[in-house]
C-alpha cells in the first residue's frame, strides 16, 4: 500500500511542475513559474525512487495508472472542471491494471 502513496505524491509533483511550464508556456504567466516548476519536477523524480519494485520500469508503468487519477483530481480541484463517468471508468481499469503489475510480481511467486 505504500506504493500508491508514493505514486501518488509523484503524481502531484510532476502535475504541479508540468502545470507551473503550462501557466508560462501557455497561459502567459510570469517566468517566474520556471523556479518551481523545477522544484516540483525535481521531487518528482525523487519520491518515485521511493516506490519499492525490483525493476525501475514496473515501477514506472504501475505509476501511469495512479498518474491518470491523480490528473483526475488536478482537473477537478486545481482546474475546476468537473470529470466526466467516463474519465472515471477509464481510471478505475487503469488503477486495476496498475495493481496487476504491482502485484503481478508477488502473485508469480505464491
Amino acid at each position: 500500500m505504500i506504493n500508491y502513496f508514493w505514486f501518488f505524491l509523484a503524481a502531484v509533483f510532476e502535475i504541479g511542475g508540468c502545470y507551473a511550464f503550462y501557466l508560462w508556456l501557455r497561459l502567459g504567466k510570469s517566468a517566474w513559474w520556471i523556479a518551481p516548476a523545477l522544484v516540483s519536477l525535481t521531487l518528482f523524480g525523487l519520491i518515485l525512487t521511493r516506490v519499492e519494485a525490483a525493476y525501475a520500469g514496473r515501477a514506472y508503468a504501475a505509476y501511469g495508472g495512479i498518474y491518470i487519477v491523480t490528473s483526475l483530481i488536478w482537473l477537478a480541484f486545481v482546474e475546476r472542471a468537473k470529470p466526466l463517468g467516463s474519465d472515471w471508468i477509464g481510471a478505475l481499469l487503469c488503477v486495476l491494471g496498475a495493481s496487476i503489475i504491482v502485484l503481478g510480481p508477488r502473485l508469480q511467486s505464491a
